[in-house]
């Protein structure tokens, strides 16, 4: 797919149309028995940049909508757990920052973008919790939805090797964000898809037993993990290796004897493996690469500010909330607002402070639901192992890129799901005698 879509862009149109009545007709005829619309909703995530840097989406949300209307689809036929009160709270927590928006919003504003473009990322995070809370699902199950999450990532990391095939060339612009080793594309979304790949097919090194399988996902991470750092974008990058770390302490917490020192020396392997790929790419970069990560320009000279100017978006929306700290200034508003008061009319990246300066208190509420429902689900069941790491990727993720994709929502919900082992807990049948 990834090199169909290269070879023809238009193609990529007509495979997410395909793939989205593929999946609709899938989850109405199997009504959703083994959670049909999670696995859709899992691959529209997965391909949703994909798609959308080859210019096959019909709306800029069309993938946050889809996993919407997945999801929506499948609580349609199983319905949501009595327990997910919080996650509806939340939802309607949204609802006064629109109200909100309709009063503060200039006119020469387009309401519909505004709001879409500000809430689809909250909502869709809201839909995924509520379909996953609680929901039981069996670790087969979890795993081919890892499957169906990682391969779209694949198709894309494909299609970025066929785009930039010399990665030289491309960075002659220095050690800022590359477009040219993005596929042409947003570098820190496509840091953050081939972070989430990497993290994806390296946790898998230690699910798999299959040394063949095995040597396949290495690979993919290799691959996945050397785009991630050309495209100079640190953030993707970062979180791929700190929801790796948090994977590994969990899975290690849960293995005992033999298999912790069997996931210790995996766990060597993939540190070996890390450091060759950072020594290839060094060279690669002719040493860039090691700049940008020590926050130095193309000459060596250190940086003044190693955020990149996100820190000075963070402080305009905290001084918005601390203005308007009760209703907030209006979902959408807080890019007004920013210009207004340093004439920089520069999109939130990051979704915490854009809750609190656009929704106020309530957006303050909104925030400790997220933080803290999960916490105490994991308290008291800890049996999802990608719990602590799912979680690390939707929170590191919506601080440095918002929530402009559908994935960092996706995986939060993710996190929220209650994994079954079968082969812990076999049923017993009573035989009956005729």
């Amino acid at each position: 797919m990834g090199y169909l879509v290269y070879a023809y862009r238009p193609s990529a149109s007509i495979l997410l149309l395909g793939t989205m009545v593929f999946f609709v007709f899938y989850i109405v005829l199997k009504d959703n028995k083994n959670n049909e619309a999670l696995m859709a909703a899992a691959y529209i995530a997965g391909a949703e940049v994909f798609y959308r840097m080859n210019g096959a989406m019909v709306f800029y949300e069309t993938g946050k909508y889809s996993v919407i209307i997945f999801l929506v689809l499948g609580m349609f036929y199983k319905g949501t757990s009595s327990k997910t009160v919080p996650y509806w709270l939340y939802l309607l927590i949204l609802i006064p920052g629109i109200i909100m928006a309709s009063i503060t919003l200039n006119y020469d504003v387009v309401f519909r973008k505004a709001i879409a473009f500000n809430l689809s990322g909250p909502v869709c995070l809201g839909v995924s919790a509520l379909y996953c809370y609680y929901k039981k699902i069996s670790a087969d199950q979890f795993n081919n939805l890892i499957i169906l999450l990682l391969m779209p990532l694949v198709a894309n990391m494909t299609y970025l090797y066929f785009y930039t095939p010399n990665i030289g060339e491309a960075l002659m612009s220095g050690t800022g964000s590359n477009y040219a080793a993005s596929g042409g594309y947003g570098p820190n979304q496509i840091s953050t898809v081939m972070g989430l790949g990497a993290f994806l097919a390296c946790s898998r090194l230690f699910v798999v037993k299959n040394k063949m399988i095995n040597l396949i996902d290495l690979i993919i991470f290799g691959m996945m993990f050397f785009r991630a750092m050309v495209t100079f974008s640190r953030g993707g990058v970062l979180t791929g290796i700190i929801c790796i770390i948090a994977f590994v302490l969990i899975f290690y917490q849960k293995k005992k004897g033999i298999d912790q020192l069997k996931l210790l020396r995996k766990s060597g392997i993939f540190l070996g493996a890390l450091i060759i790929i950072w020594m290839y790419t060094t060279i690669k970069t002719q040493g860039l690469i090691t700049y940008r990560y020590t926050n130095r320009d193309a000459a060596g000279k250190l940086e003044d500010d190693i955020t990149t100017g996100r820190a000075e978006l963070i402080e305009t929306e905290l001084q918005g909330f601390y203005n308007n700290p009760i209703m907030g200034v209006g979902v959408g508003k807080a890019k007004e607002y920013r210009s207004d008061e340093v004439g920089s009319a520069t999109a939130s990246h990051n979704e915490i402070s854009r809750l609190l300066s656009e929704h106020g208190l309530l957006g303050l509420a909104a925030i400790l639901i997220l933080i803290f429902v999960p916490v105490v689900f994991w308290f008291k069941f800890k049996n999802n192992y990608y719990f602590l790491a799912f979680l690390a990727f939707w929170f590191l993720t919506i601080n440095h890129s918002a929530m402009r994709i559908a994935l960092p929502g996706f995986v939060y919900g993710l996190a929220l799901l209650y994994i079954v082992d079968e082969k812990k807990n076999p049923v017993y049948r009573k035989r009956l005698n005729h």
